[in-house]
């Protein structure tokens, strides 16, 4: 695509036109899905995350300057969501433990109390986390959302619920230590 005509599409674009965003839709797909897949490497998350760039482009369509670069705007934006794809993959690595400790069979009675402590104090440390991050991390691990969807719902960038999440991550590893198996 041309200078001239990238310049007119987002002027169009910017203007809320639906063929102009179909136009750049139709040009870009392809090269932001692959862009997303080269980092994930995972086709149907590198499409879902490349529909959600373009979704976003859509939404802030308004308040892109008019002398940026369209494909330039899609790679990074792109290439943003599929990093912090990792990061939470990354994250939910790092929970497993946990869910595994309360989800594992109890084959004796003291193993069985242990359990019903852990969940007891698993519980409570939920309780008392900072409202914003309960809130975010109740919606992430008992209702399954994603970051994006979270953040929609709650108003907030995805970076913020990143940031509650590892805040509620950190304090529950601090308080169920007691709880976990030590280094073998």
């Amino acid at each position: 695509m041309n200078d001239s005509t990238d310049h007119d599409l987002l002027t169009r674009l910017r203007n809320g036109d639906h063929e102009a965003f179909a136009a750049i839709f139709r040009q870009w797909y392809e090269a932001v899905v692959r862009s997303a897949n080269r980092v994930l490497r995972d086709p149907g998350v590198a499409e879902e995350l490349s529909q959600d760039v373009f979704l976003e482009l859509w939404r802030r369509r308004e308040s892109l300057a008019p002398d940026s670069s369209v494909a330039g705007y899609l790679m990074q934006a792109v290439r943003n969501r599929a990093l912090n794809h990792l990061r939470h993959l990354a994250v939910q690595k790092k929970s497993v433990v946990y869910v595994e400790a309360l989800s594992e069979p109890a084959e004796h009675a003291d193993s069985h109390a242990h359990t019903n402590e852990l969940q007891i104090a698993l519980t409570a440390a939920i309780a008392d986390l900072p409202p914003r991050t309960r809130e975010v991390f109740v919606m992430s691990r008992e209702r399954g959302l994603r970051y994006s969807e979270i953040a929609e719902q709650l108003g907030v960038s995805v970076k913020a619920v990143e940031a509650n999440m590892s805040r509620a991550l950190r304090i529950l590893r601090e308080r169920l230590a007691s709880f976990m198996p030590g280094p073998e």
